[in-house]
């Protein structure tokens, strides 16, 4: 059902794009690092297309002036490229991701904010996800600490939550956004359970011949939708915040894959 041919093509536009915006990034990157967030968002844009994915999006991500936490479900490394297209975000990535050929150089540059995820490593990651939300920059969560096969949503980790109690610079609680991904479409026709592993990466997939067949694919259509923006305050303790995040996140997931996504989310300001 792959195609090869059609892969080596999308990978090689995805890599000759990536090295023409290169260079104006790290000039940004060096003058104006707070503005790189704007030009990201554009470079996925044109990634996306490149790749064959249609970004269907309901409701809208939170447009504040201070930072947001967005806080998603994942099912790949393919997820970055999606949300990283509609949302101003940087995203927050296990350590190992450091390491990866190619995606963590780009993961790097990109800001991207790196957690050891390992029993008694909590108050750093807590102190790195801070530090970053205090200086001002939104940032993207995947509380589920690891992909899956994009059918379910597993068990949001509340540690990872420790950072909404802080307030922003306006002395409000941080705000905090659900959102929900689910690839849902294949040049028009519903993906069925079979095939979405091709676009999930989790197990021991290896990374070159997962992103081959799913770039070889044809136009996928991934639904992003935008939850109502909650706080810590509104539930007492950041395990309810994480469980109300996960049931929504998880809703969407289902609706999404059952295609009953027929009524807009409502807009958040």
């Amino acid at each position: 059902m792959s195609n090869r041919f059609v892969a080596i093509m999308r990978f090689i536009g995805f890599v000759s794009w990536t090295l023409l915006a290169m260079g104006p990034y790290l000039v940004l990157l060096a003058i104006r690092p707070y503005a790189c967030i704007h030009y990201a968002r554009r470079y996925f844009q044109i990634v996306a297309r490149i790749c064959g994915f249609v970004v269907k999006t309901r409701g809208q991500p939170l447009q504040a002036a201070g930072p947001v936490l967005f806080v998603s479900n994942h099912a790949s490394y393919l997820d970055i490229i999606i949300l990283g297209s509609v949302i101003k975000a940087n995203f927050v990535a296990k350590a190992e991701v450091a390491n990866w050929p190619g995606f963590g150089f780009l993961a790097k540059i990109a800001r991207t904010v790196f957690v050891a995820r390992k029993r008694g490593g909590t108050a750093g990651e807590r102190d790195a996800l801070t530090n970053r939300l205090k200086g001002g920059d939104s940032l993207m969560l995947f509380p589920e600490g690891t992909s899956n096969d994009g059918n379910n949503v597993l068990a949001f980790k509340s540690s990872l939550f420790a950072v909404a109690e802080m307030t922003g610079p306006d002395g409000k609680p941080l705000p905090v956004q659900p959102v929900s991904i689910a690839y849902t479409r294949l040049d028009g026709m519903p993906l069925c359970r079979a095939l979405r592993p091709y676009f999930a990466w989790y197990g021991d997939m290896t990374l070159v011949g997962h992103l081959l067949d799913a770039l070889g694919l044809g136009r996928v259509q991934v639904e992003v939708v935008f939850h109502p923006v909650v706080s810590l305050t509104d539930f007492g303790d950041r395990k309810a915040l994480s469980n109300h995040c996960h049931d929504l996140v998880r809703q969407g997931v289902v609706k999404a894959l059952a295609g009953r996504l027929d009524a807009p989310v409502p807009v958040v300001h």
